[in-house]
């Protein structure tokens, strides 16, 4: 007769490190999250102050972006070198104080400066905080994602009114300077809850040449879809040709070199590969929606304040707070395929829905919000576990990197686009040649109509994109459940 083996008792400390680690992951990222959704909301207030114009909104909004996009690799892979917890708590005391500087700009230009510094202590935080999320939770860290999902939604669920009222009435300087005692918090909790860490076996160098070529390849890209429509094509052509030289360059240097940025083991992992696609066409379609939704409401042709749009985001954070984590659970055991195909096509509902949106009637944007809402929290913690369980153990910084640079990257890239089509719409309704559709007053009556059809076309188009992320996850993704 077979004797049982009793379980292994659970070590209280251990555990009570492991709550801190998580509590600190999520009050650190949550920093990034609110900063997101805050200075979305601020922007019109932002552009009316400083004079910015919607390029120069899309630059403040994008700069951050680009800063992360361009180092989330690099940093992931320097968590794996250094070790997750010593680079998540340099990038939250850097992200603290570029906040601070942001709060104090006085000009758009020193504004986005103090954004790609946001970035630059970003890309530490958040890749090393997934990154340590896994080093710390192990085989548990599909519940762990999800648990840190579900929390950051609390962030989600206060940042926006919260930012909407110091916008509203304070200043939106307010929106970075709360930072600073969440970023203390944080780094009292990443203390307290210090787990030593298992150090990774002949730890990859930095490329420095091809880290130094993505920056060179999002930022030309970037430079050239924003300024594009402002200045003409033409005149940006050196820009795409510049992004795609650095591309050859890049995949030139990783076929030649003996520690390529993209090590080949994580590239013939299909299941990797194919989740970050979808990561790409999802965080594309959501980070262009969201940053155009927010400037449509309070467009003159719609005229929410400020606080009322905030308010809209609050459903998004109550459902995601609900189901996200348990969507992360069904995702480890059932396998991720079902929920990625769902979600997107969900979301894509969303989108849809929000072309309702003509006036500030709840009966307009509710409908639109909870289906969004409901799919993405089918979505978020499936695709960033189904990333990070497919790539092996040595590699989950640079995994973690990877996946978050690519949705980041889809935001980049497609935010823009997506401003191009806004533009030519926009145009041909009347509105006028390199007008600011989404302004808070001047429209007049033709401007708004023309906005409001760019704004619809804008939001069937990130449909269309989104749901084909499903798609993708349908036929591609393996039908398993991943370790």
């Amino acid at each position: 007769m077979s004797r049982v083996t009793p379980a292994a008792p659970v070590d209280p400390a251990l555990a009570d490190r492991r709550r801190l680690t998580l509590i600190a992951t999520i009050v650190g990222s949550s920093m990034t999250f609110i900063d997101g959704t805050v200075v979305n909301i601020a922007l019109p207030t932002i552009g009316r102050d400083l004079h910015a114009a919607l390029s120069a909104q899309q630059w403040i909004m994008l700069s951050y972006s680009l800063a992360v996009a361009s180092l989330y690799i690099a940093a992931g892979a320097l968590g794996d070198r250094f070790g997750r917890r010593p680079l998540f708590e340099i990038g939250v005391a850097g992200f603290a104080v570029a906040s601070m500087l942001c709060g104090v700009a006085p000009n758009t230009s020193l504004l986005i400066a103090g954004r790609v510094l946001q970035g630059v202590f970003g890309a530490l935080l958040a890749t090393n905080s997934l990154a340590l999320l896994r080093a710390t939770f192990g085989a548990d860290s599909g519940r762990a994602v999800g648990q840190w999902t579900a929390w950051t939604g609390i962030s989600t669920l206060i940042g926006p009114p919260l930012g909407g009222l110091l916008v509203e009435y304070a200043s939106w300087r307010w929106i970075f300077f709360i930072n600073l005692p969440a970023a203390a918090a944080t780094i009292v909790f990443a203390i307290r809850g210090r787990i030593e860490e298992q150090a990774t076996e002949s730890p990859r160098p930095i490329n420095v040449p091809a880290s130094a070529l993505v920056t060179v390849m999002f930022a030309s890209l970037t430079f050239a879809l924003i300024e594009g429509p402002r200045t003409g094509w033409a005149a940006v052509a050196w820009a795409f040709g510049l992004s795609f030289v650095a591309l050859m360059l890049f995949v030139v240097n990783e076929r030649r070199s003996s520690k390529p940025l993209l090590p080949l083991a994580l590239l013939h992992e299909r299941a990797f590969v194919v989740a970050n696609v979808c990561t790409f066409v999802v965080y594309a379609t959501l980070g262009a929606s969201m940053f155009y939704l927010a400037l449509y409401l309070q467009s003159e042709a719609v005229g929410y304040t400020p606080v009322l749009a905030s308010l809209v985001f609050i459903p998004v954070s109550v459902i995601m707070f609900f189901l996200a984590a348990r969507f992360g659970r069904l995702a480890d055991r059932d396998g991720p395929r079902v929920y990625l195909t769902l979600g997107p096509i969900v979301m894509a509902a969303g989108m849809a829905l929000f072309t309702l949106i003509t006036s500030t009637a709840l009966t307009q944007i509710v409908p639109g919000v909870i289906v969004f809402a409901l799919g993405l929290s089918i979505t978020v913690a499936p695709i960033t576990s189904a990333a990070l369980k497919a790539a092996p153990a040595q590699y989950s910084g640079l995994a973690a990197g990877v996946n978050t640079t690519v949705s980041r990257m889809g935001g980049l890239v497609f935010t823009p686009l997506l401003g191009v089509v806004i533009g030519i719409v926009f145009a041909s309704h009347g509105g006028g040649t390199g007008g600011d559709p989404f302004a808070t007053a001047g429209l007049g009556l033709v401007g708004q109509a023309a906005a409001t059809s760019a704004f619809r076309v804008a939001m069937m188009v990130a449909a269309g994109i989104c749901a084909c992320g499903g798609l993708i996850a349908w036929f591609f993704l393996p039908d398993r459940r991943m370790e």
